[in-house]
């Protein structure tokens, strides 16, 4: 229940930052996601596996 005197605008007008506040940190999330997204699909990988030395290359002794 809600006090009959309540002042809806000023209550807007006080809770104004704090909404402000979680847009902007829900922005600020959204961008570090995009980010990190971009970062760990850069697209420099090779496009074929590299070779794994078999036990059978070793180097020569000298």
């Amino acid at each position: 229940m809600s006090p009959p005197d309540t002042n809806v605008e000023k209550q807007k007008r006080r809770h104004r930052p704090a909404l402000i506040g979680i847009g902007a940190v829900l922005v600020f999330a959204l961008l570090v996601v995009f980010a990190l997204a971009v970062s760990t699909t850069d697209g420099d990988r090779p496009q074929t596996p590299q070779a794994t030395p078999d036990a059978t290359d070793t180097a020569p002794e000298g």
